[in-house]
């Protein structure tokens, strides 16, 4: 009988993580990859009988990988700490694991929901259900993507995702991320901030927001998110400018 190695990558999540377990329960095993929390994340984790690994790391990548390396299972399901396995998603996963499949990793469709239970009318499709010997290794240190063998599919059912869930926590996630994004930028050799790249930065996120991803069908959490994805890249580029002259400052 194959078996399920359910995977969470966690950091100071101790309010969302017990639903995420519980989430999971279907699983042979949970693993917890806990990035350097502060709070109750382990506890909590622990507490519902999770395997728990530290580290401390930006590279999604690499926290990804800890997890593949540590997963006993045939099947790996990667599920972060704010998304939660619908029934008919946990009905698909468990018929694969049951029977012979052509195909080794599968898509699985996203429900994000922001600012509480207002559900975006852009649904995701991201590969997160994989044959274990056929997922190689996570590349990308932010924007991470599996190196996978053999045939894609995609399964039937929803991740629930209830990320934004407050304003203080989306400014919180700016601070902290636009940082890292920045200095990723920075170390790629990115060209020289100059004032006319913010203005079209900013109007390129909220345009894919409020229109690409159709933000103007959900009213006021629309126009929210949308301008805050476009905020959220003014304070990474800021953060990259400043990295930029800094350096150019200590080497007159």
């Amino acid at each position: 009988m194959n078996k399920i190695s359910g995977v969470i990558i966690a950091k100071n999540e101790e309010k969302m993580i017990g639903d995420a377990l519980e989430s999971l329960a279907f699983c042979d095993e949970i693993i917890v990859i806990d990035n350097g929390s502060t709070d109750k994340t382990r506890k909590i984790s622990e507490e519902k009988k999770a395997k728990v690994y530290d580290i401390s790391s930006n590279n999604f990548s690499e926290l990804r990988n800890l997890g593949l390396s540590k997963a006993s299972g045939d099947w790996i399901l990667y599920v972060d700490a704010d998304e939660r396995v619908d029934d008919q998603l946990k009905e698909e996963i468990k018929k694969i694991v049951s029977q012979s499949s052509t195909y080794f990793a599968f898509k699985l469709k996203r429900k994000n929901y922001y600012l509480g239970k207002n559900e975006w009318p852009n649904i995701e499709k991201l590969e997160r259900f994989f044959k274990k010997e056929k997922l190689k290794q996570w590349k990308g240190e932010l924007h991470e993507s599996p190196v996978v063998e053999g045939q894609i599919g995609e399964l039937k059912g929803f991740l629930l995702h209830f990320t934004h869930r407050d304003l203080e926590s989306m400014l919180d996630k700016t601070i902290e991320w636009s940082s890292v994004e920045a200095l990723l930028r920075y170390n790629l050799g990115h060209p020289r901030i100059t004032w006319w790249r913010f203005p079209r930065v900013m109007l390129t996120a909220f345009l894919n927001s409020y229109i690409k991803q159709k933000g103007f069908k959900a009213g006021a959490v629309g126009i929210i998110e949308s301008m805050y994805q476009s905020f959220s890249m003014f304070i990474t580029y800021a953060k990259l400018w400043e990295l930029q002259r800094n350096a150019e400052l200590k080497s007159k």
